[in-house]
């Protein structure tokens, strides 16, 4: 899904150009397919596979938005930060801490610790007004580092007492694992709670790609001093992005922390930054769908390879480094535009070569 810059008509050419509230018939199919298959994932998948299903897929929507986050800030601003799962592990601990310091709402809580990681997320984005490429890059991955070496000395929270909120024996304590809403306590009603949130971090995306600032950011991307001399105040905008990424990776790590229980700092390591930004360069940083795409290789490839076959899960970064290649040298749009294109492109060749045959000629080449 591309964001295009609009220009405004002027004369008597302007209400040609805006036709009120007018919809196109495309639109609306696009709108009942996407309505279908979210009716789908709600509703059938939760019947239709086992309990482990059902959990991975839960993983499979909350890195779906995180990969979103990255695809926000590099496939619609040019900035590379490979900080997105530090964010979500920030988000996961001020989640935990929370519940269990709290007893607000779960939807409210959401809300706060989006709010806060959003804060922390444009910190550590400051750095984004100087820098830009490798150098960003650079900034954010050692923002993942000191994330997880931090993560390692002060645990997560457990219900213990002090700032930390850890005890070392919580069994012994009488604690519990971290609380879901009152409506999702089970993993099914939660999955079904979790891609709900999710749907709406990516409505929450999507207004803003539609909207000014994806044309700001869109600008920004191709180039910077164009941007200004247009107008556009660069500064808000990348603020924006690290602001809205955080957000929504915030909420992402409050619901990990409920889909867990019982978070450890074993499972955010440095190196899923980089495995989070192949598969979201490998679905397509410049598509919401790519996103999806993301988070399916991110979570349920890793689990199915092993469930089902057996096979170590390391060598999935043999195809995710193979995969990621093949996007960079041939297809920058990743799966999302590639495999429609391919599958289009399928289909035209077969709809030749059945036409040929059923003329009775030699098929076409």
């Amino acid at each position: 899904m591309s964001t295009e810059t609009e220009t405004a008509p002027s004369g008597g050419r302007a209400a040609a150009a805006r036709p009120g509230l007018s919809v196109s018939r495309g639109t609306w199919i696009r709108a009942g397919v996407i309505a279908a298959l979210l009716a789908f994932v709600l509703l059938a998948i939760p019947h239709l596979v086992g309990d482990d299903y059902v959990t991975t897929f839960t993983s499979v929507a909350i890195y779906a938005v995180v990969a979103l986050g990255f695809g926000v800030l590099y496939g619609r601003v040019g900035m590379i930060s490979l900080g997105q799962v530090a964010l979500l592990s920030v988000g996961c601990w001020i989640g935990t801490r929370l519940n269990f310091a709290t007893s607000l709402p779960f939807p409210v809580m959401l809300l706060l610790v989006g709010a806060i990681t959003m804060v922390l997320g444009t910190l550590v984005g400051l750095p984004a007004l100087r820098l830009s490429g490798l150098y960003l890059a650079l900034i954010t991955l050692m923002f993942a580092g000191a994330t997880t070496i931090i993560l390692s000395a002060t645990e997560f929270p457990n219900g213990g007492g002090g700032f930390l909120g850890f005890t070392v024996n919580p069994s012994l304590a009488g604690l519990k694992p971290v609380r879901r809403p009152s409506w999702g306590v089970s993993d099914i009603a939660f999955y079904r709670y979790t891609v709900i949130v999710c749907g709406l971090m990516f409505l929450l995306a999507l207004l803003h790609i539609s909207a000014k600032p994806g044309r700001a950011w869109a600008s920004i991307r191709e180039s910077e001093p164009a941007a200004l001399a247009a107008g556009v105040n660069i500064v808000l905008y990348k603020m924006w992005a690290f602001a809205l990424a955080s957000f929504m990776t915030g909420v992402a790590g409050c619901l990990l922390a409920a889909q867990i229980g019982e978070p450890r700092a074993i499972t955010f390591q440095t190196q899923d930054s980089l495995t989070l930004a192949a598969t979201a360069l490998i679905g397509g940083i410049f598509s919401l769908w790519g996103a999806v795409v993301a988070g399916i290789f991110n979570q349920f490839l890793p689990f199915f390879f092993q469930a089902q076959w057996g096979i170590n899960t390391y060598f999935l970064l043999i195809i995710f480094g193979a995969g990621l290649l093949q996007v960079l040298l041939t297809a920058p749009g990743g799966l999302a535009q590639q495999f429609p294109r391919d599958m289009a492109n399928l289909g035209r060749l077969a709809a030749r070569r059945f036409r040929a045959l059923a003329e009775g000629g030699k098929p076409a080449e």
